[in-house]
């Protein structure tokens, strides 16, 4: 398929999908390999970001999603509804992060790092698509094991977990320090 084609095909592909394609998927139907499909799409998404265009392309993980640009969003809201924001919480985004950095993770092994029961968190962050269920671990009671979502990635603009930042031991030992003094405090009340 020429590569015109290719372009037209994907971008139709993309606009139909909605929610993020597999690259190799792509590469298969425009019958190109996943390097070649790779670099078109880098094209596509030079000229999407160069261009007074509405659109671009975002890459999550191994997969490619066409998004409305940022700055597009005033105009938006004045023909759709305001899409539902969510408020993060500090519990919500401690839970986040756990799950985020240790995933796939179980509710008991996030109890016992924030050292509180951490129901209300991981249904509000499921209910915000944040993270979802991913498994169970082969373990007596077979517990839900939990992971981040593409979502994720998209809302926290990075486009794979690759991307996190890194905590280094100093801050490892803080957040021990802290999250122990939490503890103590909730056991003196």
């Amino acid at each position: 398929m020429e590569r015109k084609k290719a372009e037209a095909v994907m971008e139709a592909i993309l606009f139909t999908m909605g929610d993020s394609v597999e690259i190799a998927r792509l590469a298969e139907t425009i019958e190109k390999d996943v390097k070649e499909t790779k670099e078109i799409l880098k094209d596509m998404k030079q000229r999407y970001d160069g261009e007074d265009r509405g659109i671009t392309l975002v890459e999550l993980e191994d997969s490619v999603q066409l998004c409305t640009k940022p700055e597009m969003y005033e105009y938006l809201i004045k023909v759709a509804k305001t899409p539902k924001k969510f408020v993060l919480t500090d519990t919500l985004l401690e839970t986040l992060s756990i799950i985020a950095y240790k995933q796939p993770v179980t509710r008991l092994e996030i109890e016992k790092i924030r050292g509180v029961s951490c129901d209300h968190a991981i249904n509000r962050l499921i209910e915000f698509n944040l993270i979802t269920e991913v498994g169970r671990l082969d373990a007596p009671g077979r517990p839900l094991l939990f992971g981040t979502t593409e979502e994720f990635l998209r809302s926290f603009g990075v486009k794979s977990l690759d991307e996190l930042p890194e905590l280094n031991a100093v801050q490892m030992e803080e957040f021990k320090q802290q999250a122990e003094a939490e503890v103590q405090l909730q056991l003196d009340i």
